[in-house]
């Protein structure tokens, strides 16, 4: 390999707190010029106590010392298995990586305040591998939002001369990206819209707590019709109107949805049922990206490229396609598949580190400058 030309491995668990997804990236050249090639996708969900634990937590805005460093042990080394049964599976070694780029557990994100829980030495460790972490604080000291980070990665991987696109991204929170037809980083436009999956999800491990832990398929969802007045009620919360840049996180969107909820449900004749509310939150969750499109774009996009575990909500991806009647495409389309997306893009965030080149979109973030974003452990 010429010495622009490296193999990074992005790891990435989002705010659904499924597990860990590691994408081996073969990265040429450099900064905004970087082109990607996908080696291997793997996914480890993580142990269920760990899960738990880790919910919990994020529910709660809490912690104990004790329990805190003992789960980001176990989310370390989930990370590193992760990553190591990924370079078994693709037969390569920890000598062909130049890093492991890796976002961490979101445990609380209420800019300038974030948490992303990792612990670098410990992965670095157990991989043998440099290790690039802690992506999202430097664009907070620049007076950013620490997020949306995929942005700089959207860009690269979809922009398009004569297509103006909007890559969505459906996890626990819903965030898109703008890319307009032929337009530079600059123009680029991101912004979390609101929940995505955790409404439904904090849905169905309360009614089922030894269920799957989200509505499989969105089937409960389809059988029921969305209850207009909870919908309304919560799309009526101020972080929908605010303009970006903006991020939201999981707990805040349950939140807003517990006191929509309440306040409507009290005054029903007959409380509404489980599909019900599934449906709901569906509803919002489509609702609350087609506003976002037509309140903050400039135009509408020519093709919407889906990502994320929302994609297989079959309830949300019906409504999507009737709120926004353009031409929708999931990112497996265009060679990216939809749960490595966002691996996809921490290695390429990775290997900006590396090169000390700044990654962070401040048009996306609010930041008052572009910068270097990542802090580097050495391989051991």
């Amino acid at each position: 390999m010429s010495h622009a030309t490296r193999i990074i491995a992005g790891a990435m668990s989002g705010t659904s707190t499924d597990g860990v997804d590691v994408a081996l990236v073969r990265i040429d050249g450099r900064g905004l010029a970087m082109r990607a090639e996908l080696i291997r996708h793997h996914h480890r969900a993580y142990d269920a106590a760990l899960r738990c634990e880790i919910l919990e937590s994020r529910a709660a805005a809490a912690i104990g010392l004790d329990s805190l460093c003992h789960m980001g042990r176990l989310i370390s080394l989930t990370y590193a298995a992760a990553v190591n049964e990924a370079l078994v599976a693709a037969g390569l070694c920890a000598d062909d990586l130049a890093c492991v780029a890796a976002h961490g557990q979101t445990l609380f994100h209420d800019p300038p305040r974030t948490l992303q829980w990792l612990d670098p030495a410990l992965l670095a460790a157990e991989t043998g591998c440099a290790v690039v972490s802690d992506f999202r604080r430097a664009d907070c000291a620049a007076g950013g939002q620490g997020a949306p980070l995929v942005p700089f990665a959207d860009w690269l991987l979809f922009r398009h001369e004569s297509l103006t696109r909007v890559c969505l991204n459906i996890g626990g929170i819903a965030n898109l990206t703008y890319l307009p037809a032929g337009g530079s980083l600059d123009d680029v436009i991101a912004f979390d819209t609101g929940p995505g999956n955790c409404i439904s999800d904090w849905l169905c491990r309360t009614s089922a707590p030894d269920g799957p832990g989200y509505d499989v398929g969105g089937q409960r969802a389809m059988r029921q019709r969305p209850v207009d007045r909870i919908v309304e009620a919560l799309l009526a919360n101020d972080c929908f109107a605010r303009r970006p840049p903006k991020s939201t996180d999981g707990p805040a969107m349950i939140q807003a949805w517990k006191e929509a909820h309440s306040s409507l449900s009290a005054q029903a004749e007959t409380p509404p049922c489980g599909p019900d509310l599934l449906a709901t939150a569906a509803e919002v969750t489509a609702r609350s990206i087609a506003r976002a499109v037509a309140d903050f774009l400039p135009r509408p996009p020519d093709q919407v490229i889906v990502s994320g575990g929302g994609t297989h909500n079959g309830a949300i991806m019906a409504r999507l396609r009737d709120l926004l009647p353009v031409e929708h495409l999931r990112t497996d389309d265009l060679g990216i598949p939809s749960a490595a997306k966002e691996a996809v893009a921490f290695a390429l965030l990775g290997a900006a580190t590396l090169d000390g080149e700044p990654a962070n979109v401040p048009s996306a973030t609010g930041a008052r400058r572009r910068v270097v974003l990542g802090a580097v452990t050495p391989r051991p």
